[in-house]
């Protein structure tokens, strides 16, 4: 067997790995479950707050309850309806099968009235000022509707019902392989999903970097046993490059890593796609919301439980938004993914909504983040494990300041050296 045949391969299934990610994430039962599951063209309403026993998809917020809608247009369009939302923040991603978002519906854009939308394929003949064009037959819809804690669940689900859906009868998709299955049976599912959604034609030139592999046509059988060791090798390597390269930011500024421009909406950014695909799938763009992570002390950015941590905003210098800011804490799992961590408290995220925040005499804040409630109470503690934690602030509809970089997170500092 010529070398340069296996090089070519090996090459060709490290590039497709990571190209076709997204599709098998967005295609995995798990997300498919996410907020209770529904057949397509329905919703799955979440009607409880994110805790640590949902493990459906990573890095979720427990500050919104989810609604989500797996939505197949290739029987026709579909009717999305939004309630009124008055003050409370509602949003509807709607991700293709590549996990761009292509609209964000609701509070920033569409507004406080709610509104009844009508989604077509790529290939409909459709007009008119509510008509939102999709650029892959499968979609995901996922609504988050703002909670302001235990005592606002009733009127936030009330807000909640509201959404719906309502389209042509679709049949259930087939399986679909996890990202740890063996390349076979992953670039069999890949190459399913590539039929039902075609690539955009600027995917041209990396769609030619994996031909090799015949994803158009995918056989296993076809290759031999010195082929099907360096596609092996080759998937292997893709997984090792998500595993160190993590979340791509703009680097670190004063310990936090800021959202990359292209974060939701990725164009040729294939192996950006793919990264957040596994540590933060269905994150919305940067207007809508940004996502910071602070850098602990740990490799991967964790930080150590062991030790008590604690984040200061000055008086002066509060978070910039027009909806609401939280920090989340999460436990990191060997694959990268990012999930809540049980604590005594039940509380996962701490900010400006939580009841009993208490501000210091000058008006500024601080939160306190360890294993150990600081000596001043609970009010502004944010539990972690003795173990590594990983902490991610959000900003929803994040002010210009913010979103374009004359604003800057404090530093998240250790207090008990």
């Amino acid at each position: 067997m010529p070398q340069d045949r296996l090089d070519s391969l090996r090459d060709a299934a490290r590039t497709a790995w990571l190209y076709v990610l997204p599709l098998i994430e967005m295609a995995s039962p798990r997300t498919r479950a996410f907020a209770g599951g529904a057949p397509p063209n329905a919703f799955a309403h979440g009607r409880d707050l994110v805790g640590p026993a949902d493990r459906d998809i990573t890095t979720p917020n427990n500050d919104t309850l989810y609604s989500s809608a797996h939505l197949d247009l290739s029987q026709g369009p579909v009717t999305l309806t939004l309630p009124p939302s008055g003050d409370r923040y509602l949003s509807v991603a709607l991700m293709d099968a590549y996990t761009n978002n292509f609209a964000v519906l609701g509070t920033r854009t569409t507004g406080r009235n709610g509104g009844r939308f009508r989604l077509v394929g790529p290939t409909e003949a459709a007009q008119g000022p509510d008509v939102v064009r999709a650029p892959t037959p499968s979609v995901w819809a996922l609504g988050r509707i703002l909670v302001d804690g235990p005592h606002d669940l009733d009127a936030a689900r009330a807000v909640q019902s509201g959404l719906t859906v309502q389209g042509p009868a679709a049949e259930p998709p087939p399986p679909c392989a996890e990202r740890h299955a063996d390349w076979p049976a992953y670039f069999a599912s890949a190459a399913r999903l590539l039929t039902r959604n075609p690539p955009p034609v600027t995917d041209r030139a990396r769609l030619e970097s994996i031909a090799p592999l015949r994803l158009d046509d995918f056989r296993p059988d076809r290759f031999s046993p010195e082929e099907a060791a360096a596609i092996a090798d080759g998937v292997e390597l893709a997984r090792g490059d998500i595993w160190r390269s993590g979340i791509k930011g703009q680097g670190f500024v004063d310990g936090w890593s800021y959202p990359y421009t292209r974060l939701g909406d990725f164009a040729q950014e294939h192996h950006y796609r793919a990264s957040v695909a596994v540590g933060g799938l269905a994150a919305l763009p940067p207007e809508e919301a940004m996502y910071m992570r602070a850098r602990g002390d740990l490799p991967r950015a964790l930080f150590d439980g062991r030790h008590d941590w604690r984040l200061h905003f000055p008086a002066e210098a509060p978070l910039p938004v027009d909806s609401f800011w939280s920090l989340s804490l999460y436990e990191s799992t060997p694959d990268g993914q990012f999930f809540f961590t049980d604590n005594a408290l039940g509380r996962y995220a701490i900010g400006d909504r939580t009841r009993g925040l208490a501000r210091n005499p000058d008006g500024s804040l601080d939160i306190w983040i360890g294993a150990r409630p600081p000596a001043a109470g609970d009010s502004n503690w944010l539990p972690a494990p003795e173990g590594p934690f990983a902490l991610f602030m959000r900003a929803y509809l994040p002010r210009p300041e913010l979103l374009h970089g004359a604003y800057r997170l404090p530093p998240v500092r250790r207090v008990d050296d």
